[in-house]
């Protein structure tokens, strides 16, 4: 597959932890389901990823490392791409995630303008052009109805409440966007 530059990596979830918590909240689909996502950059003959991750904050990272971070957690890579309507706005895009570079991850999840979680960057990164859009978070277990107890526990270690209903997005919801279409996996 021939990766191009503004393609989006999203990294198929876990099933545990904090990434089957996640995916346990967020899940759209039933092909795939997704913890993380970043930004391919193509730079001559060299490929980056633009992501924002627990370990590094919002880092530019070679393509190769990425990859075999992943598949070292026995997850995979699927690429999709903005639709040709879109594409012109991929270079500016790239521009604005690099200048978010070096920033924290955000471990709170809820929206801040000094750190960043995956989807959170990506988000911003598109935002001028309304790629993605926010969207109420929810914390609530579909089975039960009730807030997850990942969330629950989470969010009362740090002394928060649960954000239920504050805008957000996550890998899921952004792989649902109608101006992306799958190219497959890498």
């Amino acid at each position: 597959m021939q990766l191009r530059n503004g393609d989006l990596l999203f990294v198929t979830a876990k099933e545990s932890g904090l990434s089957g918590a996640i995916n346990n909240v967020t899940q759209k689909q039933k092909t795939a389901s997704f913890d993380h996502i970043g930004i391919l950059e193509k730079d001559g003959n060299h490929m980056f990823v633009l992501h924002a991750a627990p370990k590094g904050g919002a880092q530019k990272q070679d393509l190769e490392n990425f990859i075999k971070d992943q598949k070292e957690e026995g997850q995979e890579v699927i690429v999709y791409r903005l639709k040709p309507e879109y594409r012109e706005i991929i270079p500016e895009a790239i521009k604005k995630a690099n200048s978010m570079l070096g920033k924290p991850y955000n471990f709170n999840y809820v929206l801040d303008d000094n750190s960043y979680y995956c989807s959170d960057f990506v988000e911003r990164a598109f935002r001028e052009e309304h790629i993605f859009k926010l969207e109420p978070m929810t914390f609530i277990d579909p089975k039960t109805g009730k807030t997850n107890a990942f969330w629950e526990e989470f969010y009362t270690k740090k002394n928060m409440k649960v954000p239920e209903g504050e805008p957000g997005c996550n890998p899921n919801g952004l792989a649902g966007s109608d101006k992306l279409e799958r190219i497959g996996n890498y």
